[in-house]
């Protein structure tokens, strides 16, 4: 039996439902092509009369409708359209000729962002969303042989996701007009023209709705039918989404914040970010994120481990990355607490969203194609961001006592003993070498070990990559050398002398289990410490997601191998751990753009200049030199988006953030 096949067999059952076709996800799509067809499709008249009595007249018409409201999640993991993806600096490319690669994201990790016509500008498009959840919310008490419990069921879902929409403006915007219900068109003018709402209040209000959602035990703890309704909102997507807003209002951008944006006040004086730092939200993001865990535990939501069974058993070495590779890859899997159905992943341009990041990635593999099938592999990782993950100590490169940071530009061969992360006999950088398994399994890089496409026995040859000029993977491409091999799940290949490619689509993890561990263990770390009274969580949960990438405790491999081996000992230690384990733990997810920012670190981290090798050259010593490609400057008024100059002329109530 070829291993692909045993593998497959031995998935987490739910993987088993991937290929049935959900009808919530056939209406998500109808719904999104109608909005790119066809504009406001609901406004057919004024007011959308017509058009609302319509999509209430039965449950089948509205729940047409409530696909409409699932259909604006589309921007999450989408290069087009989601600033998160390319916009920081974790995920670097180049300038192409070829019209048909956009590049939105590097022009904004450039610094490009302007008021007149903002890049990733999503305002207008969050408020379609909040205006059709409450259409829906506003009709569907009327709708004729919509049952009961049925109806319960769908308010508590839009109410979650008008709790998304609003989130994900105030995530980028700031303090917001709330959007409680529709204004009717016959409204007085000075009802149109709200007014940004202190940003304690929208963070206040949206937890308002998710605990509306969660009160009447309407939500589902896990999805009962699979064919119809995979992608809808549970229980557990409910709390962990409360979860994750808690610790967003609890951080330093949104509490206590003292910096520029203390000054943004309402035109009647009115402050909209208080500057007064509370204990009290760590706390309430503390019990948030533990209720949320004991959710998705009742769900049966756990750790994503590979089930290395049977008699064709892969080596512990890449059975423990086929687990890291698979709890992002692969579909609908244990961890898995949120999946966006509108982000459907796929080597091509023409998938639902028009991600394509997998042909970004570079579809990878067959070696035996010199330049790799002329794939592109646009989307790079700068250097900074593969010497981010841990040694094999399991603590960071600049602290581990046993490496000479100095070193790891130098060149060094791979062993034998060392075949399953490097090619035996290739020469590559020391940065490379004796790395966490992390690195190994979501980094591809010259030299490096990929385990899958169509070589799946680990007791054989492996493919390799081959990055410099001439060679069969053309990493100049990148820009700096590295690929994000996290989003290639491991059957991806190409066939047939380049003529055709076999792809496994996914959509877009939003949040898994690791994230909400995390977050507990920031939560009770900056609400107690790391010698508080839920000390033994704070450590238990972060050493779970360790435990899975195949790495000691923190305590253990900070005790053991660490230059400050009791770092953990303190609040501002482990402060640096837990963000640097999140970094790793969701590289490439589309958090640390965020996470940056709520922290209050970005100017920091970004003046760490975007770097690579020499790439575009074939010979060994000259592709091995570091080369910055690109200093990046992140300016204070960046933490927010501007709003649109049209909008506040629309509306003069409105007032700008910063700098803008």
């Amino acid at each position: 039996m070829d291993k692909i096949d045993k593998i497959d067999k031995n998935v987490n059952p739910k993987s088993s439902i991937v290929n049935r076709k959900s009808k919530i996800v056939n209406l998500l799509i109808a719904a999104l092509i109608g909005f790119n067809a066809c504009g406001d499709w609901i406004d057919v008249v004024p007011d959308g009369v017509a058009t609302r009595d319509m999509a209430f007249k039965s449950r089948e018409q509205s729940l047409g409708y409530l696909a409409t409201c699932y259909a604006y999640m589309v921007p999450i993991g989408n290069l087009n359209r989601d600033p998160a993806m390319l916009g920081g600096d974790e995920l670097w490319t180049v300038v192409s000729p070829q019209p048909w690669f956009r590049y939105d994201g590097l022009y904004l990790a450039q610094g490009m962002l302007n008021a007149t016509n903002p890049l990733f500008d999503n305002w207008g498009y969050y408020y379609q969303a909040l205006r059709n959840c409450n259409i829906f919310l506003e009709n569907i008490g009327s709708v004729p042989d919509l049952p009961e419990l049925e109806r319960d069921k769908w308010i508590a879902e839009v109410k979650v996701l008008k709790a998304w929409y609003h989130f994900c403006l105030v995530r980028q915007y700031g303090p917001v007009p709330i959007i409680r219900e529709n204004i009717p068109v016959s409204a007085d003018v000075s009802k149109v023209k709200t007014v940004r709402e202190p940003v304690d209040d929208c963070f206040r209000y949206i937890v308002e709705l998710l605990d509306e959602a969660v009160a009447n035990d309407r939500l589902p703890s896990q999805i009962a039918d699979v064919a119809e309704e995979l992608g809808r909102i549970t229980l557990p997507i409910a709390l962990a989404l409360k979860a994750k807003i808690l610790v967003t209002a609890a951080s330093p951008l949104y509490n206590g914040n003292t910096g520029d944006e203390a000054g943004v006040v309402n035109r009647d004086g009115t402050p909209l970010f208080n500057s007064k730092y509370e204990e009290a939200k760590w706390q309430k993001a503390m019990v948030a994120c533990k209720e949320a865990i004991d959710a998705c535990y009742e769900a049966d939501i756990r750790l994503y481990e590979f089930p290395n069974t049977g008699n064709n058993k892969l080596t512990d070495t890449i059975a423990t990355q086929m687990s890291l590779r698979n709890a992002f890859t692969l579909r609908w899997n244990s961890e898995i607490i949120w999946a966006n159905t509108q982000s459907i992943i796929d080597a091509n341009m023409r998938s639902v969203t028009g991600t394509g990041l997998q042909s970004y990635a570079g579809v990878i593999l067959n070696p035996d194609f010199i330049d790799n099938m002329g794939m592109p592999k646009h989307l790079g990782v700068p250097m900074k961001i593969a010497a981010m993950f841990y040694t094999d100590n399991g603590v960071p490169l600049t602290e581990d006592k046993t490496r000479n940071i100095n070193d790891i530009y130098n060149l060094r061969t791979g062993r034998t003993d060392e075949k399953l992360y490097i090619k035996s006999g290739y020469v590559t950088a020391d940065l490379h070498f004796d790395r966490e398994p992390r690195f190994y399994a979501w980094v591809g890089f010259d030299g490096g070990i990929w385990y899958g496409a169509g070589r799946t026995d680990d007791k054989a040859d492996l493919w390799h990559l081959e990055g410099k000029s001439g060679e069969t993977d053309r990493l100049w491409q990148t820009g700096v050398g590295y690929l994000p091999k996290k989003y290639i799940h491991y059957t991806n290949m190409v066939t047939n002398n380049q003529e055709s490619s076999s792809i496994t689509r996914y959509p877009w993890v939003m949040m898994r289990l690791s994230d909400l561990y995390l977050l507990y263990a920031e939560a009770v770390n900056e609400a107690e410490g790391p010698n508080g009274a839920n000390s033994a969580d704070l450590f238990f949960y972060i050493n779970e997601v360790r435990k899975r990438a195949g790495l000691e405790g923190v305590k253990e491999s900070w005790g053991a191998y660490s230059k400050t081996p009791t770092k953990y000992n303190s609040p501002a230690g482990m402060r640096d751990i837990i963000r640097q384990e999140r970094m790793i733990e969701l590289a490439f997810e589309g958090n640390r753009f965020w996470d940056v920012r709520r922290w209050q670190i970005a100017p920091d981290v970004y003046a760490e200049p975007i770097d690579g090798w020499t790439v575009n050259v074939s010979e060994t010593n000259a592709f091995y030199m570091r080369r910055v490609v690109y200093q990046k400057e992140f300016r204070t008024r960046e933490y927010f988006w501007p709003i649109r100059n049209s909008e506040l002329d629309k509306n003069p109530n409105l007032v700008q953030n910063v700098g803008w």
